[in-house]
């Protein structure tokens, strides 16, 4: 299996990373050293996920030098606009002790599901973003939860084009048209939660098709992904399974199976919609 997907403007992107998470939580930069130890060389954090500090000491105790690994870090929902979002990039560049980004994202299109000014306050960001990209601060720059309707609204202004959108999918919740607009505007589509919790992990179906080609759940479910051009950035917390999740056999999974497995009712959904308030975990969606 090719390793990376090339980017409009060149740069590789690692297919599979790791989600850092919670990785963090109660154990400092163990887990995050594990990763680059299983040879991952694509950390996903997000200065939301307060754990940025760990992640680069974590980086700079593992001895793998910086330019081999492909680092990813978001800005929040609550700092989008042009002053917000370039003294957001500044801080994370701080707590993840480099002078660089290799992707640096949009987190959410909108501070809540009822601002009206989240148009302004995108193309705010946007155009901060554009200055780190020329300034060579960043290699590529991006989205995350953008449906179509929030990138059309982003591009009557954009200079510089989205690279990548990152977004919820996996079995049971493919968001079919979403991925299908990214790859038609030639935007990397990157999944967040490819694994879909337990619910999804658990699902007879996953778990027999898993069986007939050999794999575990999981890596039945991220050759699923990869099969269609998306790129996966699980978690896991064991060397095991984070050299599992890593180390995919070469399978690909046959086109009648991906018809049957991306038509399934919704399952897994983890409650977050970007106009819509959040859902409240309910019984079935699991974790």
């Amino acid at each position: 299996m090719e390793q990376y997907f090339i980017l409009e403007n060149g740069v590789k992107l690692p297919k599979i990373g790791y989600g850092t998470y919670k990785s963090t939580d109660g154990n400092g930069g163990r887990i995050i050293r594990m990763a680059l130890e299983a040879g991952y060389r694509l950390l996903d954090t997000a200065a939301i996920y307060e754990n940025e500090t760990e992640v680069g000491t974590a980086i700079r105790e593992s001895g793998v030098p910086r330019e081999e690994i492909f680092l990813t870090s978001k800005v929040w929902k609550d700092r989008l606009g042009y002053e917000a979002t370039k003294k957001s990039f500044e801080e994370s560049l701080e707590r993840l002790q480099t002078d660089y980004l290799d992707l640096f994202l949009i987190h959410w299109p909108k501070p809540d599901p009822d601002s009206t000014d989240w148009r302004e306050l995108d193309r705010g960001s946007w155009a901060a973003m554009e200055e780190f990209y020329q300034q060579g601060k960043v290699r590529a720059i991006g989205l995350s939860n953008f449906l179509p309707h929030h990138i059309e609204a982003l591009l009557e202004t954009a200079k510089i084009r989205p690279m990548v959108n990152q977004l919820e999918l996996h079995v049971g919740y493919m968001q079919e048209l979403a991925v299908q607009y990214c790859k038609s505007q030639h935007i990397q589509v990157q999944a967040w939660s490819p694994l879909g919790r337990r619910r999804v992990l658990e699902e007879p179906l996953v778990a027999k098709m898993a069986e007939k080609y050999g794999l575990t759940p999981a890596q039945f479910l991220l050759i699923f992904l990869l099969d269609q051009e998306i790129g996966v950035i699980p978690k896991a917390s064991s060397m095991e399974r984070l050299k599992q999740n890593l180390e995919l056999p070469d399978v690909h999974i046959a086109e009648e199976d991906l018809y049957l497995l991306r038509c399934l009712p919704q399952i897994g959904w983890g409650g977050e919609h970007p106009d819509l308030p959040r859902v409240q975990e309910q019984k079935g969606l699991g974790v």
